[in-house]
């Protein structure tokens, strides 16, 4: 578990392609939990998951939330590698690769549906919650009396 409380699922390398001209790919260390993926540089690894990373300058974490990932996507298998792509809401790509028993496109897929239904389970409690409350505050019906015909 994080020192924030967040709990983790799957913690290790990935590889992650470079967005520059040549598209390296660069080794991350990333801790899946259940609201996204952090990334952080491999050096940074050598602390306990347990501490909360630090935000500076050069030892940036990055971190992929659920909320703003739109899906994972194409998965492939070359060599000892299986390769998949993060897509955000955004329409950003964020391509990923690693050893094909580790499963990390797997792990990342489930994670992040249950995220989503979390989330949806809780807009319908919300919606719920709203529309008892609308039917308390509403006065009951009116009738109107009619009144008596006078000539």
């Amino acid at each position: 578990m994080l020192e924030n409380g967040m709990r983790v699922f799957k913690e290790g390398l990935l590889e992650k392609r470079s967005d520059g001209l040549l598209q390296l790919w660069k080794k991350k260390h990333c801790i899946l939990t259940e609201d996204g993926v952090l990334l952080l540089p491999p050096k940074q690894h050598d602390q306990p998951h347990h501490q909360q990373p630090q935000h500076s300058g050069a030892d940036r974490v990055k971190e992929l939330h659920f909320a703003n990932m739109k899906t994972v996507d194409c998965v492939e298998r070359k060599g000892k590698y299986v390769y998949f792509t993060v897509v955000m809401m955004d329409g950003k790509e964020i391509d990923f690769r690693c050893p094909q028993d580790e499963g990390w496109n797997a792990e990342i897929t489930l994670q992040m549906v249950q995220y989503k239904n979390r989330q949806a389970i809780l807009a319908v409690k919300s919606t719920r919650q709203k529309q008892q409350l609308l039917v308390v505050q509403m006065p009951g019906p009116k009738t109107l009396r009619s009144a008596p015909n006078v000539a």
